[in-house]
């Protein structure tokens, strides 16, 4: 027996995705409204004699388990930086949809590097943390904070938002993933030749999110990556048009998808759409979640741990 430390870390939806011309160095800037919902993977890593990564739940399969998963990545960096070995096994528990535009990874990403700056008391700063979760990827940042927050430059940059209110969520998992390059490389292809605007948030929505109001916000959401995502996957339509037929107040594709998000007015319209998607065959799973949630938390620091898991 060793000791091990847990972390609870949410998946997010993009109430708001605008998106600029690709820049330079491949990426584009953003202004990317994240709002952290109540679907959890939760990461545990303990001390073991060499770096390794196993993975359990829904659609772990698609999961890598080499130094190419962000939570090795998280690891290898904050050790490197502390000059302590990455000697730990890490254990992802998902909940979040795999390559579904809900940050699972990089929620993971985010996960493990709290935790293992718990399991090793390396005293990192949160200004660190956000440092070597902005190296990670664009998204990894978010997952450590949590809430509500707009994440401009290609979205590391964060700025704290207001939530007035608690906003009630359906998630229609979809068969299969979505590459987040790929969807990127099809917004750049249909929006070749044009003048793409600089992303600037909606103050409406920003407005909505302060007064939690869920119909202003359905009438502000917005995701410039949704007619890539699809042109990509023609039969996410059938999706979208399932849940707002069954009353959900707006649809939208969550960051580069295949997921789908359906706002909903309260939690009984969101059991209701998420039967109502369940059943029309548009969509493998629904979902139910609310937000904001907090972000990566460390659940169950130093317990007890065998290595079966």
């Amino acid at each position: 027996m060793s000791t091990a430390v847990t972390v609870r870390v949410p998946a997010k939806v993009n109430v708001q995705l605008a998106v600029g011309a690709p820049r330079p160095d491949g990426f584009h800037d953003l202004a990317n409204v994240f709002l952290a919902v109540g679907l959890y993977d939760e990461v545990t890593v303990a001390p073991a004699d060499g770096l390794r990564v196993t993975c359990s739940g829904p659609d772990a399969a698609q999961v890598p388990l080499d130094a190419t998963n962000l939570a090795a990545r998280a690891a290898i960096e904050l050790a490197g930086r502390h000059g302590i070995a990455p000697d730990v096994h890490i254990h992802i528990a998902k909940d979040i949809p795999v390559a579904g535009g809900m940050a699972g990874g990089s929620a993971d990403g985010a996960a493990a590097l709290l935790a293992c700056d718990t399991l090793w008391g390396t005293g990192a700063t949160r200004d660190e943390l956000l440092d070597i979760c902005a190296r990670l990827g664009s998204d990894v940042p978010f997952s450590l904070v949590g809430g509500a927050a707009l994440g401009t430059g290609r979205g590391e940059k964060l700025t704290p938002i207001e939530v007035g209110g608690t906003f009630h969520w359906v998630f229609a998992v979809a068969d299969g993933g979505l590459s987040t390059p790929a969807v990127y490389g099809e917004f750049d292809r249909l929006t070749a030749g044009t003048d793409v605007p600089a992303p600037v948030a909606s103050p409406a929505l920003l407005e909505a999110l302060r007064a939690g109001d869920p119909t202003a916000l359905a009438g502000a959401l917005g995701n410039d990556l949704q007619p890539a995502a699809l042109s990509l996957r023609p039969s996410l339509a059938d999706t979208l048009a399932a849940g707002t037929g069954a009353g959900a107040l707006a649809a939208l594709v969550s960051g580069s998808g295949p997921t789908t998000a359906f706002l909903t007015a309260d939690e009984e319209s969101a059991r209701k759409v998420a039967e109502a998607l369940t059943a029309s065959g548009t969509c493998r799973k629904a979902r139910t979640a609310v937000s904001p949630a907090p972000g990566a938390t460390v659940v169950r620091p130093g317990t007890p741990y065998s290595p079966r898991i």
